[in-house]
């Protein structure tokens, strides 16, 4: 994610030999998919590789046309990222871009001072983690046990961290950005009043960041051992779920026969009816720590525009969002009901 961010020193499309003297050096951009994977990204994705690095400029020239003040990384590699997560689109590439950056600034409580060594906690507690082997789709498996957390001990926008910080380090991966990645949540064990720190607010801005806020495909999202009150919570959240992310939740209750269906038990842990051996959190755990240095030069290009406001680059409406507050008001309630 590193690179210059001054749209004012951009590549352009054609220049003359003494005004490329006073251009940035970006690193060059070198494909490492497989040939499957260009196949792909070419059919699912519409990534052509003749014109590959033509669209990557197509963006960039539309950044600094639309957006000069943005503070983004302007490198191949990084604006290749939105292209693929939203199909080479660029206007919707454009608009994930801005809405990446507006995310993060609309939210300090999450986004400042983000980097491993913050959220070694959250790590040592196995909140969070990735499963070291890939399913049979070539996705990374994503698992969240909830129950790992003690609210006591520190507010659940670390775990938003940890969770943020995992995908931007899966996402670094041109394979985990062609293939997607899979969501396994084990919500054993989840009482009414954990369930309730996952009010209105922190809904709203999790629901925006997953769906309009970050270059990632997630394809599935597996739920385990849920409780009566999450179907509460689902139920209230559906509604603001795009149809296509909405249809990929699975909720498996305590079914593991249910969970093989769409994750093999060879790349399963013992505690979910795998045959992977027991979950061990320790290599992920030193890999995103040791990312300490990589996360702190790509994070420092971020700078809030001076020209434009996180309102103005919102997707949401205020109807939405105001519909959104209402609904999500009556979570407390539902709750109770459920439970």
């Amino acid at each position: 994610m590193s690179g210059d961010s001054d749209c004012t020193r951009t590549s352009p499309s054609a220049g003359s030999p003494s005004d490329n003297e006073f251009l940035p050096d970006r690193p060059k951009y070198v494909c490492s998919l497989s040939p499957d994977l260009v196949t792909k990204a070419r059919e699912e994705l519409q990534e052509k590789p003749e014109w590959r690095l033509r669209d990557v400029q197509a963006l960039r020239d539309m950044v600094c046309k639309d957006y000069p003040s943005l503070g983004t990384c302007l490198d191949d590699a990084f604006l290749l990222r939105f292209l693929r997560a939203r199909k080479f689109d660029y206007d919707r590439a454009l608009q994930l871009l801005v809405n990446y950056h507006t995310c993060r600034r609309s939210w300090p409580e999450v986004f400042n001072n983000l980097k491993p060594s913050a959220i070694k906690p959250v790590l040592e507690s196995g909140f969070v983690t990735v499963l070291p082997h890939l399913d049979p789709e070539g996705r990374q498996v994503v698992c969240i046990r909830p129950d790992r957390w003690t609210p006591s001990n520190y507010p659940i926008t670390e775990n938003i961290r940890a969770i943020y910080l995992t995908l931007e380090k899966l996402i670094q991966s041109e394979e985990t950005q062609v293939n997607g990645i899979v969501i396994l949540a084990d919500y054993k064990g989840v009482s009414l009043s954990k369930a309730s720190h996952f009010g209105p607010f922190v809904a709203k801005k999790v629901i925006g960041i997953l769906q309009d806020g970050f270059p990632i495909r997630i394809k599935a999202v597996n739920i385990i051992n849920e409780p009566r009150i999450f179907k509460g919570i689902f139920a209230i959240i559906k509604p603001f779920l795009k149809e296509k992310i909405a249809n990929r939740f699975f909720l498996h209750g305590c079914d593991l026969n249910s969970l093989h269906q769409n994750i093999p038990p060879v790349i399963l842990p013992e505690e979910y009816g795998g045959t992977a051996g027991k979950l061990d959190i320790s290599a992920w755990n030193e890999l995103l720590l040791s990312s300490e240095e990589d996360f702190l030069h790509d994070f420092s290009a971020l700078v809030l525009p001076c020209d434009s406001s996180p309102h103005d680059m919102l997707v949401s409406g205020d109807a939405d969002e105001k519909q959104c507050d209402d609904s999500l008001r009556g979570m407390k309630p539902q709750l109770y009901y459920c439970y």
